[in-house]
């Protein structure tokens, strides 16, 4: 049985097929194709964080590929009302295929060791493969070839900007994260992070100058500096993290020819100015847009080829 836990569930070949399978879906959407390549099928979604892109993405996605979705939230009682064993095993008697949005990298885990249906990692605390999928589709949309293509992370080294190390090792791009040391990656994990595939041209770079991460990069990401669950850490993040705000500066020192993205929700006027967010240089919608067309690719993937 696949699942797409972590971009390591995917092999290189794997991971250019998908980003091809999604730009000939979205070329067919945007000529008003629809091909149904999924009918009949069934998407389980379940939710212990907030949505917008996530769950409309998925459930937008099935529809158009011919099947459906269903929301479950709370009321389910995940893990507490009914064990992760007995959902998966119910669900799976009942849907094609399941995704979890939530807190703990374990639970994902332990419901894919249960079910005997695809499942997808929507996001944990540890990962959001499915983020890091779009955003070098994204990518790929702008720049072509990514080999040796520079993407530069300022912030907070958390579960998105893990998904996309892994990401530029399997696609050979360059991967420069400015963070300060106690939210940067653990050098001796990086190995461990990435897995087996690391393509020829594939570089990794830590800094604590963010000046020094966006030197000649072609794209620059960025994150919110307070994630759910990490309320309580507020005051104490602004502080630390304020010199690694993208600003207008720091967009300068990239070059003409650099864009902006983040995954979104943004905090404007902290981890982003405004004057960047809303440039010519934000490429923020096509990369949220992109949630849909991506996803649409891994389900086709996922459920038409990858189980045969």
């Amino acid at each position: 049985m696949r699942h797409f836990i972590t971009l390591n569930d995917i092999r290189v070949d794997e991971f250019h097929h998908i980003l091809e399978l999604s730009a000939t879906i979205k070329h067919q959407v945007k000529q008003g194709e629809y091909r149904h390549y999924l009918p009949n099928k069934m998407l389980a979604m379940i939710f212990e964080k907030q949505s917008l892109r996530t769950r409309v993405s998925f459930e937008t996605g099935m529809f158009q590929l011919g099947g459906g979705a269903m929301y479950l939230g709370g009321e389910i009682g995940f893990g507490k009302r009914e064990s992760i064993k007995d959902i998966a095993e119910v669900l799976s008697s009942m849907v094609d295929v399941i995704m979890f949005r939530g807190m703990k990298h374990q639970s994902v885990v332990d419901l894919a060791e249960y079910s005997t249906v695809p499942v997808i990692n929507g996001l944990t605390d540890s990962a959001h493969p499915c983020q890091a999928l779009a955003d070098v589709f994204t990518l790929r949309e702008i720049f072509g070839d990514l080999r040796g293509c520079k993407l530069a992370w300022v912030g907070d080294a958390n579960n998105v900007a893990v998904s996309l190390l892994r990401a530029s090792a399997k696609l050979g791009m360059k991967f420069s994260v400015a963070a300060p040391r106690q939210f940067q990656f653990d050098v001796d994990k990086i190995d461990k992070l990435i897995g087996e595939d690391k393509v020829e041209g594939f570089e990794i770079e830590l800094t604590e100058d963010p000046f020094k991460a966006v030197k000649n990069a072609n794209a620059i990401y960025t994150d919110v500096w307070v994630s759910m669950g990490q309320e309580s850490e507020e005051e104490k993040r602004k502080k630390i993290l304020s010199p690694y705000q993208v600003n207008s500066k720091l967009m300068s020192a990239a070059g003409r020819g650099a864009i902006f993205l983040h995954c979104l929700p943004a905090r404007r006027g902290l981890e982003i100015t405004d004057d960047v967010m809303d440039s010519s240089q934000s490429k923020v919608v096509q990369q949220a847009e992109n949630r849909l067309h991506a996803q649409k690719g891994l389900l086709v993937w996922l459920l038409n080829e990858a189980q045969k």
